[in-house]
């Protein structure tokens, strides 16, 4: 289950408009992803479409229906939820899941669904002891509609929610601390401990990789 679904249900709108409201948030967020690239994989909580779409993803799930009624048409859409995602066995090349962990009551279940249907997982978050992180949570804890349903996790913590992978690669972006930089920021390549301070960063799975330092 979902914690979170009632409010994206609800707020489905807002959620869409957040992203022409903080736009190079938004395309450093988008820069991160695409340098990791998920062409033609499927996007667990996928949203309105704001990444899978630009970034030429193939398809996506959410379990909240009003969300994905105001995604793009040409996505392959399905409604449901990450632990138990109705996906066959290794359907995609990538699975990803951008700030999904922290929506989702079992996010180590999410993670092995998407280990289950694709060879690569892409997963993003909002690092949980970074100044976006702190300050998110700070929102979440007076009420934020959004926030107030969310667990912001460290990347050390998504790391060892997936037995058996490994981070391959950390790409990060958003050093500059809120309310955030004027222009979108390039990502950069970088190591855990590095990307704990970025206000997105992106763990890429691999089986059998060596963690990234």
């Amino acid at each position: 289950m979902w914690r979170s679904a009632e409010v994206f249900r609800q707020r489905a709108d807002d959620y869409d408009k957040w992203y022409e409201r903080h736009r190079a948030i938004y395309a450093s967020e988008l820069a991160a992803v695409e340098r990791l690239g998920c062409v033609g994989g499927v996007e667990i909580g996928v949203g309105t479409g704001r990444f899978a779409a630009p970034l030429g993803l193939r398809a996506g799930v959410d379990p909240a229906r009003e969300m994905l009624r105001l995604a793009p048409r040409d996505l392959d859409l399905v409604e449901g939820v990450g632990e138990s995602l109705p996906l066959r066995d290794g359907a995609y090349p990538c699975a990803l899941l951008v700030v999904t962990l922290c929506f989702v009551d079992d996010p180590a279940a999410v993670l092995r669904e998407a280990a289950r249907v694709a060879q690569r997982i892409v997963a993003c978050v909002v690092p949980g002891k970074s100044p976006w992180g702190r300050l998110y949570a700070e929102l979440g804890a007076r009420g934020h509609p959004f926030y107030s349903k969310a667990k912001f996790y460290t990347l050390a913590e998504v790391a060892a929610m997936a037995p058996g992978l490994a981070p391959a690669r950390v790409v990060a972006t958003l050093f500059t601390p809120p309310p955030g930089p004027d222009a979108p920021e390039d990502p950069v390549d970088t190591g855990i401990d590095e990307a704990e301070r970025a206000g997105f960063a992106c763990l890429e799975f691999k089986r059998g990789k060596t963690p990234h330092p």
